[in-house]
C-alpha cells in the first residue's frame, strides 16, 4: 500500500494542503479577533471532557469555570 499525502475520510475523496490552507483562511475570515479565545475556549473543553472520563475534578455542579478553576490550582 503506497503512502499518501492526503488524508482520506469515508465520503470525502482527499483532503490535501490547499484544502486546509482555505479551511484555515474561511475560520479566520469568520473568527477573526475571536480566533484565540475560541481556541482557548476549545482547549479548556476538551481538558474538562478528559477530566470527567477519568473523574477527576468533580465539583459542585453550580459552580463557575473560574471557580473550578481556582480550586484546581489551589489544590496543586
Amino acid at each position: 500500500m503506497a503512502a499518501s499525502s492526503s488524508l482520506t475520510l469515508g465520503f470525502i475523496s482527499g483532503i490535501g494542503m490547499p484544502e486546509l490552507l482555505i479551511v484555515g483562511m474561511i475560520m479566520l475570515l469568520l473568527f477573526g479577533n475571536r480566533l484565540p479565545s475560541v481556541m482557548r475556549s476549545l482547549g479548556i473543553g476538551i481538558t474538562e471532557f478528559k477530566k470527567g472520563i477519568k473523574g477527576e475534578g468533580l465539583t459542585e455542579p453550580n459552580a463557575t469555570l473560574e471557580d473550578q478553576r481556582r480550586t484546581d490550582d489551589a489544590s496543586r
